[in-house]
Formats: C-alpha cells, structure tokens, sequence
C-alpha cells in the first residue's frame, strides 16, 4: 500500500513542509526568507525585504510564484520616472474611445497577477503609492469607476535602504507587516556552495501536486480564522506592548520611538494564526511568539531590541499569567496570613547575649587584678563546657595573647570559669539585650477552620486545574515545539525555561498547601 502524499493529507503541516523543502533546495542562507514569504502569502499579508544588491530579494520572489498553481507574477522596478502605466496597465483606448470609459487593462500586470515584486518601492511616485495602498490593505483596485477585488495572493518589496523620513511614504510602509533584513551569506561553506552551483535556482521545479490553488487558500483563509489564540499568548502580545510604550516614554528604544498601530496589532494575530494553522494546529503556541519581532520593528537597529524584549515576555511571563500564578499565590499568602493570625500569638522576648566586637571576639569583665585579658574569641566561647576543661588563649585589645590556659563555663549565664596559678575564678562576658519574637499556638475555633478548609479546597482546585494544564502543554505541544516550520528550535529552551519555572512554582504552592492544613488542625486533636 503506498503511502498517503502530502498533497492529500487533511493536515496542512506535511504539504506545507514539503513545499517549503522543495521552495528552499538550492538555496544558501536565505531559507528564513522563504518561509516567511509564504507565510506572508498564506495569512494574505505583504512582507519587505531590506538588502544591498545581489542578495537574492528577487529570487525569494521568483521562487515563491512557483508555490502557486496559476504562477501569474509581476515583478516591477521601480523608479522616480514610473507611471501607473506600467504597473497597473496602459488606459484601454477602445474602451475610452467606444465606451467613453477611463479603464485600465490590468492583465499582465499588478492587479492581474499571483506574486508581486516591486524592487526599490519607496522610488514610486504619488500616484502609485495611493494606488497600491489600497491593494495591499483590502486587495482591491480602482480601476476607473470600477473596483476590482485583485487575486493577488503575495506581496513582496524591496530597497537597500528604508523610506525616507516624512510622512508621504508612512502609510506605504505601514502596510508591510513582515520586514526582513537580508545580507550576504555568512559562513566560508556556505559561500563556496552558492558560487559553484549551477542550477538554474529560478526554475520551476515545484510538484505540481504541492502547489497551492486559489481555492485552497481561500478554504485555508477560513479555517485560519478559527484558530485558537490562548491566553498565555495573549499575555505575552500584552506584555510586549507595554514593554515598548514603556521603552518609548524613558528613551530606552534604539533610534527613535517604535510607534503601533492597532491595525498591526490585529495583523500580528493573523500572522500567528496562519502560523499554528501551517504547523497542523488548532491553537497559537508560545512558540509562535518568536515571530513578533518580524512585525514589530521600524529601524533596523530595533529588531534586536524587540527580540530581547519578546523573549524576556515568554521567559518570564508566558504560562505564569495564563495559569493565574500570581493570584493563586496571593490568595495562598492571605490564607496563610489568617492561619497565623488565628493559630498563633507572637510575642517580643528580651534576652541577655553575649556583645560581639570586631565580628568575631566576646569582650571580658573580670574583679581579679590577677586576669589581665579583655577579649576571647566567640568560636572559643561556644566550645566551652561545664564538665570538660577547654584550653583557650585569651587577649588583650590589641590581639596580643595574655592567658592561655583551661577554662569551662561559669555557673552563672555567661560566666566563664577559669584555671589560672592553680587558683579557679569566674570572668564574665559583656552582654547586651537582644529581642526576638516568640510564637505561642492557640487552638482554633471549628468555623474558622472550616471556613479555611474551603478556601484551601478552592486553592488546591486551581492549582491541580494548572498543573494539568502544563502537563498537557508538555505532552503535546512540546512533542513538536522544535519542528516549527517558521521558527527556529532555539526558541524552545526559552519557552521550556518559563514552563519549568512555573511548574516549579505550583510544586512549591502544593506544599504550602499541605503545610497550611497541618497548621491549622495541629491543636484540634
């Protein structure tokens, strides 16, 4: 019996992993782009490549036409002597000439196609920036009195350089929810494998049975929206963005202040979703998360910035919000708070210490004209016993030793009794007052225990619900946490590093727990 194709499989992970395999043989570093391109196509955003010349921005574009069925493409550079001719078709003349109609012939170009690449976008003039706003946000396009829905499914742009500053090129570049830096290929193999390679990387060697039709994503579309998004993702999303308005109001964020938009907030979740819906699941993951940065920097120099900031979020605060740590953890201190409260009186007790001088010398009172020492050390004084004889050197201030002979404790507190020309007499160390709370049990009343035992009942509830919870994450979502189609498996001891903390945190609750119980029926027997 042979084996079920990805094509044919209800869930979209193998497919989309086969296409990616085959969208990315050949290439050398440039793997991230690719997935993120489609990625971009399948969630109907728009991705930005930022790079110098001769980096592969256009080849990532040419690759990803063949990942469709149609493989209609429009790929445009730009320059300041553009027109909206050449991008989105010449005016038809018979329809001006017949009809009296003003209408574009778009077939062949921008509206009329799958996969878009306009190279050196922010080259474009007015004209065509306020054209291509509206395909890029709502995939229509006006042409003449007419709007026209486009079936453009990919938008990828390029430049060496980001828009200028000014406000003309800000809602353009607003548009493009993923942004990508590329560079040249890094590593010495890497290199002498790109550059001794001679296959045509611009053909389309794509199975047919893997490419994506139109209806195929428009059914993909609809199921993307009923993707879960859960709440320690929702959280993190929370916690990144006022993390970033904090950065924005202290001065903390590199270059310039990032400003977000709730547009692109909403845009990030599609994102996400597409992302958990591409990896055969049926809710985002934390996983995902390393994700956000792609869409959240405006400056280069931020990305590293936000990717520090996102990771801190799932170190620290991914499933500890989502399980309500926090709250289960107050109401345990408040709890426990009360038991102490009702089971135990504290009172403050002072008592006679012996005085520690330089950190570690007991200093000495005697009425003998025959002792002639003032200090002793305390690791001496604590040795000393009142049947076994101790030889301990004693000192003047100085440190120089005056005595060194046998000494055992006096029989009175604090005293020290010593051998000295066979003769015994009592030296005693200096003391001050020292207070210290001491905690007397009393027996609780029945209805307060009662009442505590319910409380505790509700505690022990959450946290076994939490606890379950985790396992759950740990046993599935953990299973294939590090073969995200999208992000790297490195991402995954930061995740892992947040799930153990808050186990250890709830494993820390459960005794608590059971501490409590202990304290507050202890004295009911």
């Amino acid at each position: 019996m042979s084996s079920q194709s990805p094509a044919d499989s209800p869930n979209p992970r193998a497919r989309v992993a086969a296409l990616l395999e085959q969208l990315c043989a050949g290439l050398v570093d440039r793997e991230a782009s690719i997935r993120l391109a489609l990625l971009a196509a399948v969630a109907g955003e728009s991705i930005f490549l930022l790079g110098p010349p001769g980096v592969g921005k256009s080849l990532v574009a040419r690759r990803l036409t063949h990942a469709f069925s149609s493989g209609r493409s429009f790929e445009y550079l730009m320059s300041r002597f553009s027109t909206p001719d050449e991008i989105f078709g010449p005016v038809s003349i018979r329809k001006l000439r017949e009809e009296d109609r003003y209408e574009r012939r778009i077939e062949g170009y921008l509206p009329g196609s799958d996969v878009i690449f306009l190279d050196e976008i922010w080259k474009a003039g007015p004209a065509i920036q306020n054209a291509l706003l509206t395909v890029l946000n709502e995939r229509i396009y006006r042409n003449g009195d007419q709007t026209v829905k486009v079936a453009v499914r990919a938008i990828l742009a390029a430049s060496n350089e980001l828009p200028p500053k000014g406000e003309t090129l800000s809602p353009l570049w607003d548009r493009f929810l993923i942004r990508y830096e590329m560079g040249g290929i890094r590593s010495a193999r890497g290199f002498l494998s790109m550059i001794t390679d001679t296959r045509d990387l611009y053909a389309d060697t794509i199975d047919k049975e893997l490419k994506l039709s139109g209806e195929l994503l428009d059914q993909w579309s609809e199921e993307i929206n009923n993707i879960e998004v859960p709440p320690e993702v929702l959280n993190v999303l929370q916690v990144v963005r006022q993390r970033i308005e904090e950065a924005n109001q202290s001065g903390g964020m590199p270059v310039e202040p990032l400003q977000l938009y709730d547009r692109r907030w909403k845009k990030l979740i599609r994102m996400l979703r597409t992302t958990a819906f591409l990896n055969g699941r049926r809710a985002v993951d934390l996983m995902d998360c390393a994700l956000m940065p792609h869409a959240l920097w405006s400056q280069p120099q931020q990305r590293a910035f936000i990717e520090e900031l996102v990771s801190d979020a799932v170190r620290k605060h991914g499933y500890s919000l989502a399980t309500g740590l926090t709250a289960i953890r107050l109401e345990m201190d408040a709890l426990n708070t009360d038991i102490r409260g009702e089971t135990e009186t504290v009172h403050t007790v002072s008592e006679e210490r012996p005085l520690l001088v330089d950190e570690e010398f007991h200093r000495l009172q005697s009425t003998d004209d025959r002792f002639t020492a003032t200090r002793m050390k305390a690791s001496d004084y604590a040795r000393l016993d009142e049947q076994t004889a101790v030889v301990v050197g004693f000192t003047d201030n100085d440190g120089n030793i005056r005595h060194r002979i046998r000494a055992w404790q006096g029989s009175t507190p604090h005293s020290i009794r010593v051998e000295l020309r066979g003769t015994q007499l009592e030296v005693r160390a200096e003391t001050h007052l020292v207070e210290r709370e001491e905690r007397i049990r009393r027996r609780p009343h029945r209805l307060l225990v009662e009442h505590w035992s319910r409380r505790l009942d509700q505690i022990d509830r959450e946290i076994e619900t939490c606890v379950e919870r985790l396992k759950h994450h740990e046993e599935t979502a953990f299973v294939e946490m590090e073969q995200n189609l999208f992000v790297d498996a490195a991402f995954a001891r930061i995740v892992r590093t947040n799930h153990d903390r808050v186990a250890r945190a709830f494993e820390a609750l459960e005794l608590q727990s059971e501490k409590a119980r202990f304290r507050m029926t202890r004295d009911l027997d």
